[in-house]
């Protein structure tokens, strides 16, 4: 136990703690046990241990470039010593033993990978083509190296199967129209199961549908003929209003002879403005009708004499 406390003091003196952070201690506890029983092992542990600080004494001030490691801010290392998991968390500037330790780079910045092309048969028989975008992130930096061999090609992986098993449950209108509702199950299903490896999924998003020809030309055609009966639908709406206007209109003018007059008055300055050789102006019936009775008043009283004249010469 004693190596174990003297390894553990000089991380903490380059500002490494040994603690292990209460996030770990959870069902995403990774799989290598980090008790001081494990590390560095037997005399063969104690040895190699000691014979690791020798070296850099001997080798000062040589030996501090290759003892002295820098992480960013955005990262952390996970230390190994002989094999075992030593500390995780590590950022800025931190102790390495040369030999016996060993030490893993892992970016906590949010990432993101495309889902390719995924050939799914939805639940009404369709055969579709859905790819989409996943952002995800490290959010346990100790448990995506000790619990998986490689956590970023198996979310990758898992996102493929998880997309096609949920676009299966689908008909081809809810994956049109439904979207949102579709990354938002996908992005649950996807962060339940890579918890365990260390990773969040922040984010999927649908990127593109295809669809087979066919179908596209079928649908293209449902969707002309739909415009076509709605601009029927319309245009006999239209006809109905003005055919309505037309006969409030008629109403109006035989109940008002003046309307009649002024009708007739627009007519007239309308044909009159157009650029035509001859212009034909109608004459009302009524004064028409008038002008014939006129006549036949005048016409009928002369042949009346003309027949009185001729029975008195006889």
């Amino acid at each position: 136990m004693e190596p174990q406390q003297n390894g553990n003091s000089h991380s903490q003196l380059f500002g490494v703690s040994a603690e292990r952070p209460a996030s770990v201690r959870s069902r995403t506890e990774p799989m290598v046990s980090t008790d001081g029983d494990d590390l560095g092992s037997g005399i063969v542990g104690v040895m190699l241990t000691f014979l690791s600080w020798v070296l850099v004494i001997i080798t000062l001030p040589f030996s501090l470039f290759f003892c002295f490691k820098v992480v960013q801010e955005y990262e952390r290392a996970v230390i190994f010593r002989l094999g075992r998991l030593q500390s995780g968390g590590s950022r800025g500037i931190f102790f390495v033993l040369p030999c016996i330790e060993s030490y893993t780079k892992v970016d906590l910045r949010t990432s993101c990978f495309d889902v390719p092309p995924q050939e799914v048969l939805t639940k009404d028989s369709v055969t579709v083509s859905v790819d989409a975008v996943v952002y995800y992130r490290v959010s346990n930096a100790i448990v995506s190296i000790a619990n998986v061999a490689n956590a970023h090609q198996s979310t990758r992986l898992l996102a493929q199967t998880t997309l096609r098993n949920i676009l299966g449950t689908k008909n081809l209108h809810e994956i049109l129209s439904d979207r949102e509702g579709i990354s938002n199950s996908m992005q649950s299903s996807l962060d339940v199961a890579t918890e365990a490896w260390g990773i969040k999924v922040e984010r999927v998003e649908i990127k593109d549908v295809r669809l087979p020809v066919q179908l596209q030309r079928a649908m293209a055609a449902e969707a002309e003929a739909a415009r076509e009966a709605r601009a029927k639908v319309i245009a006999a709406e239209g006809e109905q209003k003005a055919s309505r206007a037309l006969k409030e209109a008629s109403d109006v003018i035989s109940e008002s002879p003046a309307a009649l007059q002024l009708r007739y008055l627009q007519t007239l300055n309308t044909i009159s403005a157009e650029k035509n050789s001859t212009i034909i102006f109608p004459l009302p019936i009524d004064l028409i009708m008038a002008f014939m009775k006129g006549c036949n008043r005048e016409v009928v009283p002369t042949g009346k004499r003309t027949a009185a004249a001729s029975v008195e010469k006889e």
